[in-house]
């Protein structure tokens, strides 16, 4: 079970980098782009930060029973 929660948080883990980058890209980038959705990726990544946190708590919690 625990192998489960190591491969989410590895997808999480890149679904993380993917919006950091798209975010730094934009910020780079300026313009439309940035200001319509320059708040949005950044949410979209704490949120995915959090969701990768938990996953690696969980996987250290089961890990420990084993």
């Amino acid at each position: 079970m625990s192998n489960v929660f190591l491969i989410l948080m590895g997808i999480a883990m890149a679904a993380v980098l993917a919006v950091l980058i798209m975010g730094l890209i934009s910020m780079v980038k300026g313009g439309e782009f940035n200001r319509k959705y320059g708040n949005r990726l950044m949410r979209w990544r704490v949120g995915l930060q959090a969701l990768a946190l938990v996953l690696f708590a969980i996987a250290l919690v089961l890990g420990r029973g084993s």
